[in-house]
């Protein structure tokens, strides 16, 4: 987030030297959405872990360091916002200017700017983005763990990209494996179908030709080509044709036992068969939201301790008790305890019955 940031302050500095009011406000709202829905939903555990270390105290320093600078570079096109935002920020700070607009424009350092990890972190976030479509399109909660992701991307992977982000990748998925596909034939079948309005005005009585010579093509390369907006070449005769990439429809369907999602060539497909240790750690995770649901309610602060007592049902009461070390880390209990008559609130997860009760410790 760091490199991104100077990145920011680069962009949008060249952009107000060279008078472009747009190119200096949209990135920020880009970064603005990368340091919400990223980074600080990554580093969560950072911000709320009891302990005082020099870890949790870069985790907010970065967050600090990241909104001051905002407020700066918002302060000529959202002046009052900005010094809102500022004036928040620098409240206890005896050396800060009274008013953003008293402040010194930011610098960025350039040798704090790596690109690659720029552009690795960002396919990363394409990667966590498809297989978030891929759970949506077998409506399968987030919280209910599956066994593995699979990604293809044309053949045109890093070296040891996943494995270097397999920890981020599964945990931001809930899956327990990650990997890259030999071939996207593994969880998807593609089908390649000319369109005969573009290609029969276009070439005429070579069409019939052409469809035949689009039936020849090895459907996973052809179709990883069109996705990512590159032409296919067909042989018709002694013609060589390329055929572009709004000329042919590609249709893609999940193989059984996946569930998938595609955009621009980038494929993330999901393994949905359900085994009884992933059913019962997704029990315990459900669990854990009705917590948290319930904690809000009863209007706790987020970092408020708590101590739970609880009466489930046949296989909740299992998954709750399997996983009581990560349903107290999760919501921050001092103590999980199973009683027989608790009053408390009535809920149901799935077809199980739960009465769960807090109390601040």
């Amino acid at each position: 987030i760091i490199s991104e940031l100077n990145n920011l302050v680069k962009d949008v500095t060249d952009a107000l030297e060279n008078y472009d009011a747009t190119g200096a406000t949209r990135p920020i709202e880009r970064f603005v959405d990368l340091l919400s829905n990223w980074y600080v939903r990554l580093s969560r555990r950072r911000f709320w872990k009891t302990e005082d270390d020099s870890d949790k105290k870069a985790a907010y320093a970065t967050l600090y360091q990241c909104l001051l600078t905002i407020s700066k570079l918002l302060a000529p096109s959202m002046p009052f916002i900005a010094d809102e935002l500022y004036r928040n920020l620098i409240l206890d700070d005896d050396e800060s200017k009274n008013s953003v607009h008293l402040s010194d424009w930011p610098d960025y350092d350039a040798h704090l700017i790596d690109k690659n990890l720029n552009e690795e972190m960002r396919l990363i976030q394409k990667l966590v983005s498809l297989g978030h479509n891929a759970r949506q399109s077998a409506q399968l909660k987030v919280r209910q763990p599956l066994s593995e992701v699979v990604f293809w991307a044309g053949g045109k992977t890093k070296d040891n990209l996943i494995e270097r982000y397999a920890g981020l990748i599964s945990t931001e998925l809930n899956v327990k494996k990650v990997r890259w596909l030999d071939s996207a034939d593994e969880a998807i079948v593609y089908t390649l179908h000319p369109l005969p309005k573009q290609l029969g005005q276009k070439y005429g009585s070579l069409f019939p030709g052409i469809r035949e010579a689009i039936k020849t093509l090895d459907p996973v390369d052809a179709s990883s080509k069109l996705l990512g907006g590159e032409n296919v070449r067909v042989i018709v005769g002694s013609d060589d044709i390329d055929i572009l990439p709004d000329e042919i429809e590609v249709r893609v369907q999940s193989r059984k036992g996946f569930a998938t999602a595609e955009e621009g060539g980038l494929v993330a497909g999901l393994v949905t068969d359900l085994t009884e240790d992933l059913i019962m750690e997704g029990l315990a995770r459900e669990f854990v939201r009705k917590v948290q649901d319930l904690r809000k309610s009863n209007g706790f602060d987020i970092s408020d301790r708590i101590s739970i007592t609880y009466k489930a049902s046949g296989v909740l009461n299992d998954a709750i008790g399997r996983h009581s070390g990560y349903i107290m880390g999760e919501a921050l209990a001092l103590s999980l305890d199973l009683v027989e008559d608790v009053e408390g609130n009535e809920e149901k997860i799935g077809d199980h019955h739960l009465i769960v009760s807090l109390q601040k410790s």
